[in-house]
């Protein structure tokens, strides 16, 4: 069996679990779990991610206020070339303690106790992950991945102003802006060719 410290992307936090109110700093590289994103847009698994930022200890959990950076590798949806830049997403998550082990008895007339429970009272719904049981460890496998994949966008560009390809030869218009076709208007192209089978002396 996996223990909780054997992960990769294992943070420690026993420290915190004795009293409301203590920060601890993060600024740590984790590898991309597996998941994030596809062949169009997405981070390759094992790549470099990055967490900064803090986790403070509230009454009932601890709360992550940090951002998460990482190479992502997209392609233009316009003009199709290849995009490699980081990506940075901020997150904000509750890691709330389990009232059954009994490991957590933070003294609720700790200064500033009253106004930590009205932030742990916020919606955490959306963005709550679990400690390990004995909640010294933070795992942000799930994070990382849920955070990531939800910043993705849908339509990535290379730049907003792309111009794309040219619908009829597919040259790059960022690299030839001056580029186009000279067309006719299609209702005379029968009367063109018309003209054409007049001057070859074939028409009938």
């Amino acid at each position: 069996m996996t223990r909780p410290e054997d992960s990769a992307w294992a943070i420690p936090v026993g420290q915190l679990g004795s009293r409301a109110g203590q920060t601890k700093r993060i600024d740590a590289v984790f590898p991309a779990p597996s998941g994030i994103g596809d062949a169009i847009i997405g981070v390759r698994e094992g790549d470099d991610v990055r967490i900064e930022g803090d986790i403070d200890s509230i009454v009932d959990g601890l709360i992550l206020s940090a951002s998460i950076s990482a190479p992502v590798h997209a392609q233009c949806t316009r003009c199709l070339i290849d995009i490699h830049r980081p990506w940075n997403v901020p997150v904000t998550t509750f890691f709330p303690y389990d009232p059954s082990a009994g490991a957590y008895d933070a003294p609720r007339g700790h200064a500033g106790s009253a106004e930590v429970e009205i932030i742990a009272g916020e919606d955490e719904s959306e963005d709550e992950y679990p400690l390990s049981p004995d909640g010294t460890f933070a795992d942000v496998e799930a994070l990382i991945r849920d955070a990531l994949v939800e910043a993705l966008p849908l339509q990535p560009l290379c730049r907003e102003e792309c111009r794309g390809l040219c619908p009829q030869c597919g040259i790059n218009l960022n690299e030839h802006p001056d580029h186009h076709h000279e067309t006719g208007d299609i209702r005379f192209a029968a009367l063109e060719d018309f003209k054409r089978q007049l001057e070859r002396g074939t028409a009938r």
